[in-house]
């Protein structure tokens, strides 16, 4: 099983950017839909974005469409999440996920491999 490690949180000012990166190993990545989810104090873990194990299709969330993208370099093992014009409200710990499952999947039980997540804070 793909082991994965998140990287890139950190503490930002609203509207600044971040681009968070997930590398993986024990495995390519290549096979894998690859995930990105997040979760605040008190909340459940939720979608935030998917991209296919090609990198042809993506899918966001409502709430970061047009401000986060999601992409992939398969060589590299490696997915990325650039995140921008931040809100207080996207502070979170950012997990990166794998999924055998085809497609896009958005639900989180679609996913085997998580990684141990990456704070993200946002002042206002």
């Amino acid at each position: 099983q793909v082991q994965l490690v998140e990287s890139g949180g950190g503490l930002v000012q609203a509207g600044n950017s971040l681009r968070l990166s997930c590398a993986g190993s024990g495995g390519t990545l290549s096979s894998y839909a690859m995930g990105w989810f997040r979760q605040a104090p008190g909340k459940g873990r939720e979608f935030v974005s998917v991209i296919n194990w090609r990198g042809s299709v993506t899918s966001y969330a409502d709430s970061v469409k047009g401000r986060f993208t999601i992409s992939r370099d398969n060589a590299k093992s490696t997915v990325y999440l650039l995140m921008n014009n931040l809100k207080p409200e996207d502070a979170a710990v950012y997990y990166c996920a794998a999924s055998r499952t085809s497609g896009s999947p958005v639900v989180l039980n679609a996913y085997q491999s998580w990684g141990q997540g990456t704070q993200v804070t946002v002042s206002s």
